[in-house]
């Protein structure tokens, strides 16, 4: 008030933009406090390591809950166990995770990536000092199913995250440290419990869960000194913020406008709901039941039997006592960390439909064969199927981690359009949260009932995975996020034709006649169907695609 007058109101036009030049000066402050790494590794590269501890709090969990449940330490404290009680204990993590999971990606999308990563790594960290100050056993459930909900929020949104702001030369090495670190995170967690077990008192089963209360907390800090996606920044129109995040995130910007700056301002805007409806409209229905199948059917093959229970698998297997038993675990997890280093590192030069179908080959065979070695009565303590079946353990993790670990989750990153990429991979970690709970829960049921016949079930959906990656699945590697989408606009292809591409591919003058003829479909970035566009006030209206969009829609691919 001055004189008796009441100061008008600034016009919002004028607040908005003094809000965003607050908020570029905040952000070119920030961009001078991650200098330390200029000389080591690009910004983009020291964002995506310091993301990639959601991926060692994932593994770190997954290592160590099958370990402490194997303690006679935690037995004490909590009371004995029945398998069934034991895969509800387990798999209460992956339950709790499913709904966050689901809607986390429309959050994301409309908030932001590391406004939904923060929030949620530091959810988790209140379920594990939950879990660490247990001292019955519906608490430490209850301190499980709220780490499960937290998990759902964060995990899915840091591989879009990395997959954003990664260039194409090292999006696929960049994109695989979530799963790198998970591998590292489940060795962890077997020598973590295997250095405690010397504790005679519940301190054996406690501490574990305090690490992962400190990289809880350390995760939730790191995301307030870490610049938003440029992807998604450009996504909301805010192009000046984007080219800011580029430059904190040493991202060649002629490389950016390239590949999403120009594209992106195509793309519709669209609404949370209607971003989830999008997911299973006409043009984007292949991409999305795609990446739900990848993500799901990878803890169908079973590796999840063997993070979280390779102590009893080893025990059944005639390794009996419980220091032995977790110290194979942990041999097993080194093992799996080994493979996957050339694994991650050469992960931009093996081709990702390569990998997943020769992995899933080979996965297939190892659990057919522990299943027909249990099943044939060949198992005993000490005898040759005994080991065998440790020796068959170790290479399913292995190759597991090799392929299918690394594949799965850059691929399903991948293949999704930008403006639906968040929501598409939330409902696929929901998936993937699904398996993995129905995974963890019936496993110790069905080893109990039957030792043979997790493993034929096992073997049979990988095989069945294999069939499916082979007709439906087409290459990314080394394509930049928009020219992917090229991939999948094209006319639906019957069974006989994707099994007989290979034979197409002989002939290369019809092939390359057909090419000089029609325009290439590398660098489309238009739909083949009708999108939403919203409208200055707010609404959305039906957008048609050209006569030159419908045209090419119409070409038929050779190769």
């Amino acid at each position: 008030m001055l004189d008796g007058y009441i100061l008008p109101k600034l016009p919002s036009q004028l607040e908005k933009a003094l809000h965003l030049q607050k908020q570029r000066e905040r952000d070119l402050l920030l961009s001078t406090r991650m200098p330390v790494f200029d000389k080591l590794m690009p910004n983009y590269v020291t964002a995506s390591i310091a993301l990639s501890f959601g991926g060692l709090l994932n593994g770190y969990d997954t290592g160590s809950i099958g370990a402490i449940v194997h303690m006679e330490q935690f037995k004490s404290s909590m009371g004995g166990m029945s398998a069934f009680i034991t895969g509800i204990t387990v798999s209460t993590i992956m339950l709790t995770g499913i709904i966050p999971a689901l809607f986390a990606g429309h959050l994301a999308d409309k908030y932001g990536r590391l406004r939904l990563i923060a929030p949620g790594a530091f959810v988790f960290g209140i379920g594990a000092l939950l879990q660490a100050t247990s001292t019955q056993l519906p608490q430490f459930i209850v301190g499980r199913a709220i780490s499960g909900a937290g998990q759902g929020v964060f995990f899915g949104n840091i591989t879009v995250y990395i997959t954003e702001v990664a260039p194409l030369r090292s999006r696929g090495r960049l994109s695989a440290l979530p799963q790198f670190m998970a591998t590292t995170g489940v060795c962890i967690g077997y020598f973590a419990c295997v250095s405690t077990t010397g504790q005679k008192s519940s301190l054996a089963w406690r501490l574990p869960y305090i690490v992962q209360v400190a990289v809880s907390a350390g995760l939730t800090l790191v995301c307030r000194f870490l610049p938003e996606s440029p992807r998604w920044l450009a996504l909301q129109g805010r192009g000046d913020e984007a080219q800011i995040s580029l430059t904190r995130l040493d991202f060649d910007l002629n490389e950016a406008r390239r590949d999403f700056l120009a594209t992106v301002q195509e793309q519709s805007s669209l609404s949370n709901w209607q971003s989830f409806v999008l997911l299973f409209r006409r043009g984007y229905r292949p991409k999305t039941f795609l990446a739900l199948f990848i993500l799901s059917m990878i803890q169908l093959s079973g590796i999840d039997a063997i993070t979280y229970y390779a102590p009893s698998l080893f025990d059944q297997a005639g390794i009996s006592s419980t220091s032995s038993s977790l110290i194979a675990s942990g041999v097993s997890s080194i093992a799996m960390l080994l493979v996957s280093i050339p694994g991650f590192l050469l992960a931009d030069r093996w081709g990702r439909r390569t990998s997943a179908i020769s992995g899933g080959l080979l996965l297939a065979g190892i659990m057919l064969l522990m299943g027909t070695l249990y099943a044939s009565g060949a198992v005993t303590p000490r005898s040759a199927a005994s080991w065998v079946v440790v020796v068959c353990v170790f290479l399913f993790g292995m190759i597991f981690c090799a392929t299918w670990g690394i594949v799965g989750k850059i691929y399903a990153s991948e293949i999704l359009p930008g403006n639906t990429r968040a929501a598409g991979n939330s409902v696929g970690m929901a998936c993937s949260f699904l398996t993995n709970w129905v995974v963890a829960l019936i496993t110790p049921v069905l080893l109990n009932a039957s030792a043979f016949g997790a493993y034929f079930l096992f073997s049979g959906l990988a095989l069945f995975t294999v069939g499916v990656l082979a007709i439906r699945m087409p290459e990314t590697r080394g394509r930049s996020l928009e020219d992917i989408q090229a991939s999948f606009r094209r006319p639906a292809q019957g069974l006989l034709s994707s099994l007989f591409r290979q034979q197409a591919r002989t002939h290369q003058g019809a092939a390359t006649a057909a090419n000089d003829s029609v325009p290439a479909l590398a660098g489309e970035n238009q739909q083949e169907e009708i999108e939403l566009q919203p409208t200055a006030q707010g609404t959305a209206l039906a957008r048609l695609p050209s006569i030159e969009a419908a045209a090419r829609g119409l070409r038929v691919e050779t190769s």
